[in-house]
């Protein structure tokens, strides 16, 4: 059992170097999108088609597996790829959109992280830091949903540039770990 658990470890950590490619490509991402200027934009928008094509496929595969609610599943899925097309072909209006209703984006992902905050207090020891986490994001709704389109569009881009430069950190140094673990399973 042990040497088959090895080599199932050995076969998973062999992957390390997808990790080093897809970090590689986040900071890639990173560099265009806090250059601050129309390729940032664009960068940003094709980043929300990536992100619509993902969550449609998610959606498929949720109709595939329930059989309650599919076809509510399969429109999701059918409306994510409409988003994704729409934002693959105008991926500056995609960004536009997307500053648009940053606040109300804001404010719901603050709720939700409050809630699931208080409803995991009982078996988190870290759950005051979901509730900061929460308020922040809600005082930021309200900030950003006073301000011009410009603020809104600057974070937008700081957010996105510094998410994806730490997601490339991230990955590239998770890639390194786990060449070191792969070889240390190839030896004897």
């Amino acid at each position: 059992m042990l040497s088959e658990e090895r080599q199932a470890a050995r076969e998973v950590t062999g992957t390390w170097w997808v990790f080093l490619i897809t970090g590689i490509l986040w900071l890639w991402v990173s560099l265009i999108v806090l250059r601050f200027n129309l390729s940032s934009v664009a960068a940003v928008g094709v980043l929300l088609g990536v992100i619509f094509l993902m969550v449609a496929m998610n959606e498929f595969v949720i109709a595939g597996l329930v059989k309650s609610w599919r076809w509510f599943h399969i429109l999701l899925g059918v409306l994510f790829v409409i988003g994704s097309i729409w934002a693959f072909v105008h991926p500056i209006g995609a960004f536009y959109e997307l500053a648009s209703i940053l606040g109300f984006l804001l404010l719901l992902k603050g709720t939700f992280d409050i809630i699931t905050a208080m409803i995991t207090k009982e078996e988190n020891e870290l759950w005051w830091l979901g509730l900061t986490v929460g308020i922040l994001q809600i005082l930021l709704a309200f900030w950003v949903s006073q301000q011009y389109f410009a603020p809104r569009a600057i974070l937008i881009l700081i957010w996105v540039g510094f998410m994806a430069m730490f997601r490339g950190i991230s990955e590239i140094v998770l890639a390194f770990q786990m060449r070191r673990v792969h070889k240390e399973l190839r030896a004897p």
